[in-house]
């Protein structure tokens, strides 16, 4: 099995500076790279996916919302929000989303199941600006999703596990405790590890490597990991970490 961790970005502009991709396998890292914007990142996916469907891909963003927004909307998961209405929702701001300017956190719920219990929390994804938003990424993901899937990926847990498999990631549950935003840091922690330290490049970079690397030490459980049973996380989607397998 190979793993690929891909630090996405939902930039509107530039994104390409921003994407770094991580391919792992047998304990090694096989490929770091930027540089590919969305599209070219889903045609990348794709053709290691060709080459050996033996493929495990982590994202960074949200795959979907809570089940409050979802039923509200009628929409069945991440991948059912139509690219249209994820950039007028991300153009207006609309509640609950928040982050942009004028716009305020409101009252309504912003987590999901599988956020809830992690420590450190992810940012809600309904946050769309400011500091550590990640609702742009999402929204701006939700395509690749269906790309993906369209190629023949499951995407789990909304579909049945299998390979070609995508799944969301939270580097900083990969990660562990690092102070990612000083190169030195970052540098020492690879070194540590005996890791590349082309992955201090960035906190990009850091993120994507160091994910690939954490998957690829547990593909046995990402190899034998199975269905969703809980019905509300099929349709919120859930966090991969190794304790889940």
């Amino acid at each position: 099995m190979r793993v690929v961790a891909v630090d996405w970005s939902g930039r509107r502009r530039g994104a390409a500076h921003f994407i770094w991709t991580a391919v792992a396998a047998q304990g090694r890292l096989a490929e770091l790279s930027c540089g590919r914007d969305r599209e070219q990142l889903a045609d990348h996916l794709v053709e290691l996916a060709l080459a050996d469907p033996r493929l495990v891909v982590g994202l960074d963003f949200a795959f979907s919302f809570p089940l409050w927004f979802l039923e509200r909307e009628g929409l069945e998961d991440g991948t059912s929000v139509p690219e249209t209405l994820a950039e007028r929702w991300l153009q207006e701001c609309p509640s609950p989303f928040w982050g942009r300017p004028g716009r305020r956190r409101g009252p309504e719920p912003q987590y999901r199941l599988t956020e809830l219990g992690l420590a450190p929390r992810p940012k809600p994804v309904f946050q769309i600006g400011g500091a550590g938003a990640v609702g742009t990424g999402s929204l701006r993901g939700f395509r690749l999703l269906r790309r993906l899937r369209a190629e023949g990926f499951a995407i789990w847990p909304f579909d049945p596990p299998r390979l070609p498999m995508a799944v969301e990631i939270f580097p900083r549950l990969l990660t562990g405790a690092v102070v990612k935003s000083q190169r030195e840091a970052r540098a020492a922690y690879l070194a540590r590890r005996g890791w590349p330290s082309a992955a201090a490049a960035t906190e990009d970079a850091f993120d994507a490597a160091v994910s690939a690397l954490r998957m690829d030490h547990h593909r046995r459980q990402l190899a034998t990991l199975g269905p969703e049973l809980d019905s509300r996380l099929r349709r919120e989607g859930r966090i991969w970490a190794p304790e889940l397998s």
